[in-house]
């Protein structure tokens, strides 16, 4: 599985319009964009920039961190020394 399809597999939202040369996916709710970041975390730990990096054109780096405060808030996500986010457990 390449990268792309793997990160689009994570993402899992609905594909708006798809040719050869782009895919169009509806913007994540609060509540998706949560369940988004959580998966994208399983791999490894990221910063904001990294997961803006692949949400770009998705949810700006506010909306994103926004939602990982919320996580943090929750005890799903801690933030590390080195200001990356990592998950809590594995769900």
């Amino acid at each position: 599985m390449s990268r792309e399809q793997n990160t689009e597999k994570k993402l899992s939202l609905k594909v708006v319009y798809e040719d050869p040369d782009v895919v169009v996916l509806r913007a994540p709710n609060e509540d998706q964009l949560m369940e988004i970041l959580k998966n994208l975390l399983k791999d490894k730990p990221m910063s904001v920039k990294e997961l803006h990096s692949y949400l770009s054109g998705l949810a700006s780096e506010d909306k994103i961190r926004r939602a990982l405060t919320k996580l943090v808030n929750e005890g799903k996500v801690y933030v590390m020394n080195d200001g990356k986010y990592v998950i809590v457990g594995l769900e």
